[in-house]
């Protein structure tokens, strides 16, 4: 077998030259292809194609869709391109409903826009913010993994789903920057990684950057893990997130909801690891935040593979929400939050320590 060529400090996404630089994530594992957009609607094709995923990193591409929207308006009235940057704001925030870090960017970038008074430092102004969203999503990751590290057993097995490397994050990670910070403090652990249908962002990416990183990964399907879980194999469940409601309750990946009601009943703590950028006080509970419906074809088929007989009827939610119950702290860069986790949530925010 060919051997795995490590890449330190993978980087998502990136601004090079006037355009946004992104790993295509749908072409992992097979080829590490990069493409560069200079066109704000080439970007949300992208968030909406999956080509770039994971709630962090939509924030950071969201912001940057923002400066190159604005990098395209030819009107030179400060007038003219207020009105023109809202089909911007629209079209972006659009793109994937569920998380809420795409909203967050958005709004922040909007605020660059009307506090810059002089039309000509717009367009600057905006690339310097997307870039700051940049760099401070990766040092909240940082931040929140050495934090999370505490919560994991030296020798244990951690089981993570979906993808929260650095291919979600602006760098790091948030569920497997964790694996990764405790694994650099000379922790000897290993990973169960769901394959995370249907999509299979853990076997085509979390699988990827394990193995990349040199860090034990064992591969299973969705539903294996109740098996393990009740087997003793394993000693934690650590997951991402893409919208954390005032309460608690929390929207993440298709599946994650099982994954914690099997982790309460096999008494296995289930965290939660996500920047406060994922954290939406506007939302009482898990009931208000919406739930992207994606296309049949992802369940049907494996790239272009047909698996089910034409036509049979097809539901695809993205996501599913785990109730606060189930959560035994969210791990956040400004600390670790334990029940009554709304308390918590609402206590970072109030300190003005929130995102």
């Amino acid at each position: 077998m060919k051997p795995i060529e490590r890449i330190h400090n993978l980087k998502a996404i990136e601004w090079v030259n006037d355009r946004v630089r992104l790993i295509d994530q749908t072409k992992l594992p097979g080829e590490l292809v990069y493409l560069e957009l200079s066109d704000y609607r080439e970007l949300v094709s992208a968030i909406k194609e999956m080509r770039i995923r994971g709630a962090p990193v939509l924030g950071v591409a969201a912001a940057y869709a923002v400066a190159l929207g604005a990098k395209a308006i030819e009107n030179g009235s400060r007038e003219g391109l207020l009105m023109e940057m809202k089909k911007v704001y629209q079209t972006i925030v659009y793109a994937r409903p569920t998380a809420v870090n795409i909203k967050w960017a958005v709004e922040r970038m909007r605020k660059v826009v009307e506090d810059t008074k002089d039309v000509s430092k717009i367009r600057l102004a905006l690339v310097a913010e997307a870039k700051k969203i940049e760099a401070e999503d990766e040092e909240a990751n940082r931040s929140l993994a050495r934090l999370g590290a505490q919560l994991v057993q030296d020798g244990g097995t951690v089981l993570t789903h979906c993808n929260t490397g650095a291919l979600a994050t602006a760098g790091y990670g948030t569920a497997l920057g964790i694996v990764r910070a405790a694994w650099e403090s000379g922790k000897k652990l290993k990973v169960f990684a769901t394959e995370t249908r249907p999509f299979l962002q853990g076997a085509r990416l979390t699988a990827w950057e394990l193995l990349k990183e040199g860090i034990p990964v064992t591969l299973i399907t969705d539903s294996m893990a109740g098996h393990f879980l009740s087997r003793g194999c394993i000693n934690c469940v650590i997951v991402g997130a893409d919208r954390i409601a005032a309460n608690g309750d929390v929207a993440n990946k298709i599946g994650t909801y099982t994954l914690a009601v099997l982790a309460r009943e096999n008494r296995v703590p289930f965290y939660v690891a996500a920047p406060t950028s994922t954290i939406d006080l506007s939302i009482p509970s898990g009931e208000g935040i919406p739930i992207e419906e994606r296309p049949p074809e992802e369940v049907t088929h494996i790239g272009r593979v047909l698996l089910a007989p034409e036509g049979v009827e097809v539901r695809n939610p993205a996501f599913d929400i785990t109730p606060n119950k189930y959560v035994s702290a969210i791990v956040t860069e400004k600390g670790v939050i334990r029940a009554p986790l709304g308390k918590g949530l609402s206590k970072i925010f109030k300190e003005g320590k929130g995102g």
